[in-house]
C-alpha cells in the first residue's frame, strides 16, 4: 500500500462536501471505498425520470462541488496543493504534491507598465518555491483526481487522454504512488513528450496512430473504460480535476488578498478557465473582496461585480474557441477534422489544440466566459515567442509553449486598453521551468509501451487493446529499470 491514504481529511464525504447538477440541482454524493467501482464516482448527475413525456429533458450540465466550510481558509501548515483541501474534492491527502507559486512580479510588470501584475506559476522554479517537477499545473489536478480516488485507486485503473501535459503529471504521480494507470496520447506528439523520475510497472502508456490528435486519443479512451476494468478519469466533468486546477486562482487571490480584476491563461479546453472562474465564485460566497465592475472596459459599462475578467487565448490558427466567442452562441462552431488537423500541425503550442471542448454543457466555457464579459485572443506563433521571451528576460525562467500564448494575449489586451495601468492582474502560467527540470532532475523522453492505429476505433477491436495493455503492463513488471517494451 502506498501513502495515498496516510492522511485522511474526512471519514465520509457528506462532512467535507457534495455535488450538486448545475441544471437540475440534483445533490450527488461520492463514496469513499478500497472496493468502490467507478460508478461510485459520478461525472454526471442519474437521469432525471420525466413524469411526462411532453416535458423536455434538461440540458448537459456540469456537476460543481459544494463545500461545508464556506471561508476561505489555507493551512498555514502547508505550502503544496493540499494547503487548500478545504475546498478540494478528497477524502486524502498524497505524498510529493508540489503547487502553485504566486508573486508580484516587478520584472515583467514593469515592462508592461502594469503595477499590480501577479504571476501565479505551476512549475519547476525552486528560488521561487515552485516545486512541481513535471513543470506543469496538470501536476496539481492528478494530486487531487487520486485523493478524491483514495483507497479505491489501487482496486482501478484509471484511464487518462492527454496531449502530453496531463500524460506527464498523471504519469508521475501514478508511479509515485505505484497506482494502476493508463495514458493514452496521439502517437504526433510523443517526440515532444518526457517523463521525470523513472516509470512503475503499474503505468502503460498507448499512443494512437495514423495521424490522430488530442480528440482522437479522448475516443479511444472512452473506448476503453466501455470495459470495466477501466475508470474514466473523466476530463471537464471530474470536480476534481477542475477543482484541482482552481487552486491557481485561490493562490493569486490568497497573495493579492483580493479577488482580481483580470485573469489571463492560455486553453485548449477550457477547463482551466471554467475552474478558475468556479474558484472566482466560491470566493466571492465567501465574502473576499473583489472588482467593483466599474473599470478597465473602454467603451463599455463595466464589467461584472466580483468577477475577474477571463482572458483566454489560444495558439492560432487553431482557435476554435475564439471563433465561437466571436458568435456569442452557445453552439459550438463547426470546425471539419482536415482543416484543424492541419492547424494543429502548424502551432507550436499543440497542447491548446481541442476539437470538442466543454463549451455548451450548463456551467461549462460559454457560461463561464458570459458571466464574467470574458475575452478571446488568437495568437500566433511569432507573438508568442516575442512576448515569452520577454518575461523570460524579466523573470529569468523559461515557459511552456502554452505559457509564451498567454503573456502575447497579456501584452495584447494592454495594448488595447483593455487593462488599466493599476488594476489587479493575475496571469496564469500554467507551465514552465522545463529546461530547469531537465538539469536538475531524472527527466526521460515518453516511451509508449503500445502503438495502436484508428482501426482498433471500435467496441470489436478495443478487446484487442485490452489485450496489449495486460500484456505490457506483464512485460513491465519484469523489467525493473523501466527500459522500453516491445508488445505487438
Amino acid at each position: 500500500m502506498s501513502s495515498i491514504a496516510r492522511e485522511r481529511v474526512s471519514a465520509k464525504t457528506d462532512a467535507h462536501y457534495h455535488l450538486r447538477c448545475l441544471a437540475t440541482g440534483t445533490v450527488v454524493h461520492d463514496v469513499h471505498s478500497a472496493a468502490a467501482r467507478p460508478a461510485t464516482f459520478p461525472l454526471n448527475a442519474p437521469a432525471v425520470q420525466l413524469r411526462e413525456r411532453s416535458v423536455a429533458p434538461p440540458p448537459p450540465a456540469f456537476l460543481r462541488t459544494h463545500y461545508a466550510v464556506r471561508d476561505f481558509s489555507p493551512d498555514p501548515l502547508r505550502t503544496d496543493i493540499f494547503r487548500y483541501r478545504s475546498w478540494l474534492p478528497v477524502s486524502c491527502v498524497l505524498d510529493g504534491a508540489g503547487g502553485p507559486v504566486t508573486f508580484h512580479s516587478r520584472g515583467y510588470g514593469a515592462s508592461l507598465g502594469l503595477e499590480n501584475l501577479y504571476v501565479t506559476f505551476s512549475g519547476w522554479w525552486p528560488e521561487r518555491g515552485a516545486a512541481i517537477p513535471t513543470g506543469t499545473f496538470k501536476e496539481n489536478e492528478a494530486y487531487t483526481v487520486y485523493g478524491r480516488m483514495a483507497d479505491a485507486a489501487h482496486s482501478n485503473t484509471l484511464v487518462v487522454a492527454s496531449a502530453g501535459n496531463t500524460a506527464r503529471a498523471f504519469l508521475r504521480v501514478a508511479s509515485a504512488h505505484d497506482l494502476p494507470l493508463v495514458v493514452v496520447i496521439p502517437a504526433r506528439n510523443v517526440p515532444d513528450l518526457w517523463t521525470v523520475g523513472p516509470r512503475s510497472s503499474s503505468t502503460v502508456v498507448i499512443a494512437v496512430g495514423d495521424d490522430a490528435d488530442y480528440t482522437d486519443a479522448i475516443r479511444l479512451a472512452a473506448l476503453l473504460t466501455e470495459n470495466s476494468d477501466f475508470l474514466a478519469e473523466g476530463g471537464a466533468k471530474n470536480v476534481a480535476r477542475r477543482d484541482g486546477m482552481g487552486t491557481t486562482f485561490l493562490s493569486a487571490a490568497e497573495a493579492m488578498g483580493r479577488i482580481p480584476d483580470h485573469y489571463i491563461q492560455a486553453v485548449g479546453s477550457g477547463t482551466g478557465a471554467i475552474a478558475a472562474w468556479e474558484a472566482n465564485l466560491r470566493l466571492l460566497d465567501a465574502g473576499h473582496p473583489g472588482p467593483s465592475g466599474l473599470r478597465g472596459r473602454p467603451g463599455c459599462a463595466g464589467g461584472v461585480a466580483g468577477r475577474a475578467r477571463l482572458h483566454l487565448a489560444q495558439n492560432a490558427p487553431f482557435q476554435l474557441l475564439v471563433d465561437s466567442w466571436k458568435e456569442r452562441s452557445r453552439t459550438l462552431c463547426d470546425l471539419d477534422e482536415t482543416t484543424a488537423k492541419h492547424q494543429i500541425d502548424a502551432i507550436d503550442a499543440k497542447v491548446l489544440a481541442n476539437r470538442h471542448p466543454p463549451w455548451s454543457p450548463i456551467g461549462g466555457l460559454f457560461d463561464a466566459l458570459t458571466d464574467t464579459d470574458g475575452a478571446m485572443y488568437g495568437v500566433d506563433t511569432p507573438a508568442a515567442h516575442t512576448a515569452g521571451t520577454r518575461f523570460e528576460a524579466d523573470e529569468d525562467i523559461d515557459l511552456a509553449p502554452a505559457s509564451r500564448v498567454a503573456c502575447a494575449a497579456l501584452e495584447q489586451a494592454v495594448r488595447d486598453g483593455a487593462i488599466a495601468p493599476d488594476e489587479y492582474v493575475s496571469l496564469n502560467i500554467t507551465g514552465g521551468g522545463y529546461r530547469r527540470a531537465r538539469q536538475d532532475l531524472d527527466t526521460h523522453p515518453l516511451v509508449p509501451d503500445v502503438t495502436v492505429g484508428k482501426d482498433h476505433f471500435s467496441s470489436t477491436a478495443i478487446g484487442d487493446t485490452v489485450r496489449k495493455i495486460i500484456a505490457a503492463r506483464a512485460e513491465r513488471r519484469k523489467n525493473t529499470r523501466g527500459e522500453r517494451t516491445d508488445v505487438t
